[in-house]
């Protein structure tokens, strides 16, 4: 096996691998709404307004939301279901 082969080799475990403790990480995570900075949220605007993670424009908007570790969020003043 030349240098190249094994450096791809390498970097494909290493992907594989992260996609396993991925997978673990968000198991022990949980939406949480009304808590994301502006420009700090993890995804989609829940009223349509963007469809990317840091596009939210004004701090603890209710329709934005962040991962947190399960169990905290409403120690973080926020709600674990999405707004009406």
């Amino acid at each position: 096996m030349n240098s190249r082969q094994a450096m791809l080799a390498a970097a494909l475990s290493a992907v594989c691998l992260g996609g396993i403790s991925t997978a673990h990480a968000a198991d022990d995570k949980e939406k949480c709404f009304g808590i994301a900075k502006a420009g700090q949220n993890d995804c989609a605007s829940t009223t349509g307004a963007h469809s990317c993670a840091g596009q939210g424009k004004k701090d603890m908007d209710a329709s934005e939301w962040k991962y947190v570790a399960k169990g905290t969020c409403e120690k973080l003043g926020g709600k674990t279901a999405a707004p009406k």
